[in-house]
């Protein structure tokens, strides 16, 4: 899929989004490039979200779960743009993005953690994941600071990272140098007319488009003005995660690392991120006791050398999680003229080039390519509203 979308089709000639975090400045970004005008809107500060709060994993691989399988090319997809949108994004910055291809490491501790691991490993691969199994000394012989009682576990030389924090600041950047404005901040609700979505309101202003993109992650099914036909089912699954200080010039870890209960991230600044807890606590930003005891406990049980680190920062995110977990993507009968873009739970970073791509090609060409028609909201419709659309 190339990076700029097709000539225009449809031709909307005014788009507005709703959520301006990696996901909606990304759907923006490739709509300016094809000569749209788009306005953003978030009730918070653009970035701040789950953008802010993940990890940068791009793990089509380790992190694909039973039942995924569906999701996987998906998820394929987009992790084969990322080379070439982490470039693309970096030249027209300027900025590095801590785009990192060291590849991951899934470790087990155990006999049962390396059968767990083995049948991974059989499931992953038949999806056409590249990944290979690796002794207790070839697992440290890459990273030395490994807990001695690694038995065994995965390499995925395919599934990098990226640093979500500096990617939204890039995108925010080239927004701007585009001509593209984020009203931020700001209160936010669906405009709608004669059945069809029209704009967004802010405050007492209407903002007119042709087009309204939702891309609001957590908070899109709170979003008013949206018809309860048309309200995505997408619910907070809140995380709780840490960072700890490395020394740079001599980092405890290089790859990313998943042990039983946890997954660890280095990043080229020192900081070695530590997550994540899954609590169906809707919006509640309380970082825990019992969170921050099981962050630690399974970190230091992969990697006890963290015990000496120093502890830098500690947040809580929503990842945005709809019923089957997988995205919702594209129009919906219930509302011509709102194109969905939220759902992604816990491969927001890891979806976002495809996402922007399969929905910049939606409106500009009217029609949703192949590879994202399985992830139409219109999935959840009830039975006999879809035999009437």
């Amino acid at each position: 899929m190339p990076n700029t979308p097709a000539r225009p089709v449809f031709n909307p000639q005014r788009v507005a989004v709703i959520g301006a975090g990696i996901m909606g400045m990304s759907i923006a970004w490739r709509l300016a490039q094809a000569g749209v005008a788009v306005t953003l809107f978030d009730r918070h500060r653009a970035g701040s979200g789950a953008t802010h709060a993940a990890a940068g994993m791009l793990a089509a691989g380790l992190e694909g779960e039973p039942g995924e399988e569906w999701l996987h090319p998906l998820c394929d997809a987009s992790q084969r743009l990322w080379p070439d949108f982490a470039r693309e994004l970096a030249e027209e910055s300027g900025l590095d993005l801590g785009y990192r291809n060291e590849g991951t490491l899934s470790v087990a501790l155990s006999r049962d953690d390396a059968a767990r691991l083995r049948q991974d490993l059989v499931r992953l691969t038949a999806l056409g994941c590249d990944l290979v199994w690796a002794d207790s000394r070839e697992l440290r012989r890459r990273e030395p600071y490994l807990n001695p009682a690694v038995v065994g576990g995965l390499i995925s030389a395919r599934d990098h990272q990226v640093d979500n924090r500096v990617t939204a600041r890039a995108l925010a950047a080239v927004l701007a140098r585009r001509g593209v404005t984020i009203h931020q901040e700001v209160p936010v609700a669906l405009a709608t007319a004669g059945g069809r979505a029209v704009g967004v309101r802010s405050g007492d202003r209407l903002h007119e488009a042709d087009v309204v993109v939702l891309a609001a992650g957590a908070w899109s099914a709170e979003v008013d003005g949206v018809p309860t036909g048309a309200r995505p089912p997408v619910r907070p699954c809140k995380g709780q995660m840490m960072a700890l200080a490395m020394d740079p010039a001599a980092p405890l870890l290089n790859h990313v690392v998943w042990g039983p209960g946890t997954y660890l991230v280095p990043r080229r600044d020192g900081r070695l991120i530590l997550g994540a807890t899954v609590e169906e606590k809707g919006f509640d930003t309380t970082m825990t006791a019992g969170g921050v005891l099981s962050l630690l406990h399974a970190a230091w049980r992969v990697l006890p050398g963290i015990e000496e680190l120093p502890i830098l920062e500690s947040w809580v995110g929503f990842r945005p999680r709809a019923r089957d977990d997988a995205p919702l993507l594209g129009p919906t009968a219930a509302l011509p003229g709102l194109i969905h873009a939220s759902g992604h739970h816990r491969n927001g970073i890891l979806l976002t080039p495809a996402t922007a791509d399969l929905i910049a090609r939606c409106i500009l060409d009217g029609t949703m390519p192949e590879l994202g028609r399985a992830y139409s909201p219109d999935r959840f419709a009830a039975p006999a509203a879809k035999e009437a659309s």
